[in-house]
Protein backbone atom coordinates (compact mmCIF):
# COMPACT_ATOMS: atom_id res chain seq x y z
CA UNK A 1 0.00 0.00 0.00
CA UNK A 2 1.25 3.90 -1.15
CA UNK A 3 1.63 6.36 1.73
CA UNK A 4 -1.03 8.04 -0.92
CA UNK A 5 -3.47 5.39 -0.98
CA UNK A 6 -6.03 6.85 1.66
CA UNK A 7 -4.96 11.12 0.51
CA UNK A 8 -7.75 13.25 1.73
CA UNK A 9 -9.66 10.45 3.26
CA UNK A 10 -10.54 11.65 7.22
CA UNK A 11 -10.63 8.35 9.50
CA UNK A 12 -12.83 8.51 12.87
CA UNK A 13 -11.54 7.21 15.69
CA UNK A 14 -14.46 7.00 18.51
CA UNK A 15 -13.06 6.57 22.35
CA UNK A 16 -14.32 7.09 25.43
CA UNK A 17 -12.78 9.55 28.19
CA UNK A 18 -10.56 6.39 29.32
CA UNK A 19 -9.70 3.07 29.00
CA UNK A 20 -8.91 2.96 25.47
CA UNK A 21 -6.52 -0.30 24.90
CA UNK A 22 -3.03 2.11 23.64
CA UNK A 23 -1.68 -0.05 21.09
CA UNK A 24 -4.93 -0.37 19.47
CA UNK A 25 -5.27 3.52 19.11
CA UNK A 26 -2.34 3.82 18.00
CA UNK A 27 -1.21 1.09 15.63
CA UNK A 28 -4.72 1.61 13.62
CA UNK A 29 -3.95 5.46 13.74
CA UNK A 30 -0.33 5.29 12.83
CA UNK A 31 -1.42 2.98 9.77
CA UNK A 32 -3.99 5.30 8.72
CA UNK A 33 -1.09 7.90 8.49
CA UNK A 34 1.45 5.98 6.76
CA UNK A 35 -1.24 4.98 3.77
CA UNK A 36 -1.92 9.51 3.53
CA UNK A 37 -5.02 9.08 5.77
CA UNK A 38 -6.40 12.06 8.36
CA UNK A 39 -6.99 10.27 11.86
CA UNK A 40 -9.60 12.33 13.45
CA UNK A 41 -10.08 11.29 17.51
CA UNK A 42 -13.37 11.79 18.55
CA UNK A 43 -14.60 11.36 22.12
CA UNK A 44 -17.52 12.21 24.35
CA UNK A 45 -16.07 14.62 26.23
CA UNK A 46 -13.05 18.11 25.19
CA UNK A 47 -10.15 18.01 26.49
CA UNK A 48 -7.57 14.40 26.34
CA UNK A 49 -8.73 10.82 26.81
CA UNK A 50 -6.21 8.36 28.62
CA UNK A 51 -5.14 5.23 27.23
CA UNK A 52 -4.23 2.24 28.95
CA UNK A 53 -1.10 -0.14 28.76
CA UNK A 54 -3.80 -3.15 29.86
CA UNK A 55 -4.60 -2.17 33.51
CA UNK A 56 -1.77 0.45 33.65
CA UNK A 57 -1.96 3.99 33.09
CA UNK A 58 -0.21 5.04 29.77
CA UNK A 59 -0.32 8.17 27.98
CA UNK A 60 -3.15 10.86 27.06
CA UNK A 61 -4.22 12.19 23.48
CA UNK A 62 -5.95 14.97 22.77
CA UNK A 63 -9.27 14.94 21.39
CA UNK A 64 -10.08 16.94 18.03
CA UNK A 65 -14.04 16.44 18.25
CA UNK A 66 -16.69 15.77 20.61
CA UNK A 67 -18.82 12.86 19.62
CA UNK A 68 -21.82 15.15 19.87
CA UNK A 69 -20.54 17.80 17.14
CA UNK A 70 -19.19 15.21 14.71
CA UNK A 71 -21.18 15.10 11.31
CA UNK A 72 -20.33 10.53 10.15
CA UNK A 73 -20.74 11.78 6.58
CA UNK A 74 -17.34 13.53 6.83
CA UNK A 75 -15.11 10.55 8.11
CA UNK A 76 -14.15 7.76 5.41
CA UNK A 77 -14.18 4.95 8.02
CA UNK A 78 -15.08 4.40 11.66
CA UNK A 79 -12.29 2.63 13.76
CA UNK A 80 -13.70 1.31 17.30
CA UNK A 81 -10.16 0.77 19.76
CA UNK A 82 -10.91 -1.52 22.06
CA UNK A 83 -9.80 -2.20 25.90
CA UNK A 84 -12.42 -3.32 28.21
CA UNK A 85 -13.36 0.14 30.12
CA UNK A 86 -13.67 2.13 27.00
CA UNK A 87 -16.15 0.42 24.82
CA UNK A 88 -18.28 -0.22 27.90
CA UNK A 89 -18.25 3.65 28.61
CA UNK A 90 -19.11 4.15 25.26
CA UNK A 91 -22.22 2.20 24.75
CA UNK A 92 -23.59 4.22 27.84
CA UNK A 93 -23.08 7.12 25.63
CA UNK A 94 -26.35 7.75 23.53
CA UNK A 95 -24.52 10.37 21.17
CA UNK A 96 -21.75 7.47 20.57
CA UNK A 97 -23.96 4.89 20.30
CA UNK A 98 -26.13 6.84 17.67
CA UNK A 99 -23.18 7.97 15.70
CA UNK A 100 -22.02 4.36 15.59
CA UNK A 101 -25.31 3.79 14.17
CA UNK A 102 -25.71 6.68 11.78
CA UNK A 103 -22.27 4.98 10.33
CA UNK A 104 -23.42 1.87 10.07
CA UNK A 105 -26.05 3.17 7.76
CA UNK A 106 -23.78 3.99 5.19
CA UNK A 107 -21.42 2.21 2.90
CA UNK A 108 -18.34 2.49 4.64
CA UNK A 109 -15.91 0.57 6.41
CA UNK A 110 -16.52 0.29 10.64
CA UNK A 111 -13.22 -1.57 12.07
CA UNK A 112 -13.39 -2.55 15.61
CA UNK A 113 -10.84 -4.72 17.47
CA UNK A 114 -10.87 -6.97 21.05
CA UNK A 115 -13.63 -5.53 23.14
CA UNK A 116 -15.02 -2.89 21.22
CA UNK A 117 -17.82 -5.15 19.13
CA UNK A 118 -19.87 -3.78 22.47
CA UNK A 119 -20.12 0.14 20.89
CA UNK A 120 -21.47 -2.02 17.78
CA UNK A 121 -23.93 -4.31 19.83
CA UNK A 122 -25.34 -1.22 21.60
CA UNK A 123 -26.05 0.28 18.09
CA UNK A 124 -27.93 -2.86 16.87
CA UNK A 125 -25.86 -3.00 14.31
CA UNK A 126 -24.57 -6.87 14.23
CA UNK A 127 -27.58 -8.85 13.31
CA UNK A 128 -26.52 -10.96 10.40
CA UNK A 129 -23.18 -10.07 10.70
CA UNK A 130 -19.73 -12.03 10.82
CA UNK A 131 -17.25 -10.82 13.43
CA UNK A 132 -15.29 -12.03 15.80
CA UNK A 133 -13.61 -9.67 19.29
CA UNK A 134 -12.12 -10.51 22.48
CA UNK A 135 -13.76 -14.38 23.12
CA UNK A 136 -16.01 -12.90 26.42
CA UNK A 137 -18.28 -11.23 24.04
CA UNK A 138 -18.88 -14.22 21.78
CA UNK A 139 -22.28 -14.81 23.85
CA UNK A 140 -23.38 -10.92 23.84
CA UNK A 141 -22.86 -10.70 19.78
CA UNK A 142 -24.55 -14.00 18.96
CA UNK A 143 -27.35 -13.20 21.23
CA UNK A 144 -27.37 -9.64 19.31
CA UNK A 145 -27.91 -11.88 16.24
CA UNK A 146 -24.07 -12.34 14.99
CA UNK A 147 -21.98 -15.03 13.96
CA UNK A 148 -19.04 -15.36 16.00
CA UNK A 149 -15.74 -17.18 15.03
CA UNK A 150 -12.33 -16.88 16.68
CA UNK A 151 -10.61 -15.50 13.23
CA UNK A 152 -7.24 -13.06 13.55
CA UNK A 153 -9.43 -10.50 11.40
CA UNK A 154 -12.92 -10.86 9.64
CA UNK A 155 -14.20 -8.86 7.32
CA UNK A 156 -18.34 -9.03 6.84
CA UNK A 157 -19.79 -7.28 3.37
CA UNK A 158 -23.25 -8.95 4.79
CA UNK A 159 -24.67 -4.87 5.27
CA UNK A 160 -24.48 -1.41 4.16
CA UNK A 161 -20.73 -1.20 4.41
CA UNK A 162 -18.04 -3.96 5.50
CA UNK A 163 -17.00 -4.66 9.29
CA UNK A 164 -13.74 -5.38 9.89
CA UNK A 165 -13.06 -6.99 13.27
CA UNK A 166 -10.46 -8.36 14.89
CA UNK A 167 -9.91 -10.08 18.41
CA UNK A 168 -6.94 -8.58 20.51
CA UNK A 169 -3.62 -6.83 20.37
CA UNK A 170 -2.10 -9.72 18.87
CA UNK A 171 -3.91 -9.22 15.83
CA UNK A 172 -2.90 -6.12 14.78
CA UNK A 173 -0.78 -6.65 11.89
CA UNK A 174 -3.33 -8.03 10.24
CA UNK A 175 -6.46 -5.65 10.97
CA UNK A 176 -4.42 -2.87 10.01
CA UNK A 177 -3.54 -4.19 6.67
CA UNK A 178 -7.12 -4.83 6.00
CA UNK A 179 -8.09 -1.90 7.65
CA UNK A 180 -5.99 0.51 4.75
CA UNK A 181 -6.62 -1.88 1.93
CA UNK A 182 -10.63 -1.88 2.63
CA UNK A 183 -10.32 2.17 3.15
CA UNK A 184 -8.74 1.98 0.34
CA UNK A 185 -11.58 0.63 -1.86
CA UNK A 186 -13.63 3.26 -0.73
CA UNK A 187 -14.32 6.30 -3.31
CA UNK A 188 -16.19 8.79 -1.24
Amino acid sequence: MTDSALKGKKVAFLVATEGIEQVELTEPWKAVQEAGGEPVLLSTKEGTVQAFDHLDAADTFPVDVVVDHANPSEYAALVLPGGVANPDALRTSLSAVKFVGQFAASVRPIAAICHAPWTLVEADVVKGRRLTSWPSLRTDLRNAGAEWVDEEVVVDRNGPGPLITSRNPDDLPAFNRVLVETLAEVTA
